[in-house]
């Protein structure tokens, strides 16, 4: 059985990593600039929807804000996977530079592909993220239970195929997602639980990447290369 815990402390392991180093501070100032307009823009729509004046107009302003401080931190979930993206080759050839010295140059997915992907990634995220913020809402304890349980797949799966495709085309990347599904869920899960830790989240981006490529490297040591479906 792969050992659910080893990618994640490898990861962890590697942000002494000058290359990581400098990713984690490019995604942090990414990270920063994108939480910062999720508050503004949520506090804007505050103001917008509810036009009230004096005393009641500052206690909603407050509560407003601190809503507004909570949507950013639910909404920084997609976002930080949609950076996390942004920076999968470089993260990808760092650990594998330092794991897995003997591996052949990646060749999978185009280019253009693996940055749709990317881009699908973040919107799936950003869906499953609002439906999610629902069932919390309309389900309390057991909507956050589900709410969680959404994040740890939108997470586990996007990343572990994204990551995936540099080395093999879509439907073999999610062929081997199936193969190994429970634990790239299980690196989601914790993913999830970072994710709406402030400060913690900032490193979502290049600890979950990281963490993928050595749950990728597991998969392809225990279950082999999935064969590419012919085309008809």
């Amino acid at each position: 059985m792969i050992p659910a815990t080893t990618p994640l402390m490898r990861a962890i392991a590697q942000l002494d990593d000058r290359v990581l180093l400098g990713v984690v501070l490019q995604s942090v100032l990414w990270s920063v600039l994108c939480f910062a307009l999720l508050h503004v823009a949520a506090i804007w729509a505050v103001h917008g929807l509810l036009d009230l004046h004096g005393w009641i107009a500052w206690v909603v302003d407050a509560l407003g804000s601190v809503a507004a401080s909570l949507l950013a931190l639910w909404l920084f979930v997609p976002v930080a996977a949609a950076i996390g993206t942004l920076y999968i080759e470089r993260v990808a050839l760092a650990v594998e530079r330092r794991w897995y010295p003997g591996l052949p140059p990646a060749e999978g997915a185009p280019l253009s592909v693996q940055v749709w992907d990317g881009v699908v990634i973040g919107l799936r995220i950003l869906v499953l993220n609002v439906v999610a913020l629902v069932l919390a809402l309309a389900i309390p304890g057991v909507g956050l239970l589900l709410a969680w349980a959404i994040a740890a797949y939108a997470l586990g799966r996007g990343l572990f195929v994204a990551v995936a495709m540099r080395r093999m085309s879509r439907p073999a990347a999610e062929a081997l997602y199936a193969a190994c599904r429970w634990t790239v869920l299980a690196q989601g899960g914790a993913m999830a639980v970072a994710a709406y830790v402030p400060l913690l989240n900032l490193l979502l981006p290049v600890v979950g990447t990281a963490a993928m490529v050595h749950v990728l490297d597991l998969a392809l040591a225990r279950f082999g290369p999935p064969p590419t479906p012919a085309r008809i």
